[in-house]
């Protein structure tokens, strides 16, 4: 393989590396406000969200709100940032996904 094709090779791998990085729609989808079971408030305080797999969950923050289904496949944890509507958290929040309907204090609570 003569230089040019590596290039384009790695230049290839690099943007597909890059598109799996931010693939939103494997964390779960965004959902109606109505469709949530529960609300959690964001503060600037909260560090972490304990959510179950598929459970629809409220989030409000600095005036704003977004729901998400966290039906995503093999969830174990992300960055809530990634799938809130812009400039809606101002810091990292990590939702930790059970796999079953019950979160880790028994009722899929927030810290």
């Amino acid at each position: 393989m003569n230089k040019l094709h590596a290039s384009i090779a790695l230049l290839a791998l690099a943007a597909a590396g890059a598109h799996a990085a931010t693939r939103t729609d494997l964390l779960g989808d965004k959902a109606p406000l109505s469709a949530a079971t529960r609300t959690v408030q964001v503060t600037a305080k909260t560090r972490h969200v304990d959510v179950a797999q598929g459970e629809i969950v409220k989030f409000e923050a600095n005036g704003k709100s977004f729901a998400f289904n966290f039906d995503g496949p093999n969830l174990k944890s992300f960055n809530l940032q990634r799938v809130a509507p812009a400039g809606m958290l101002d810091h990292p929040v990590t939702a930790y996904v059970s796999p079953s309907l019950q979160g880790s204090d028994g009722h899929g609570g927030h810290r």
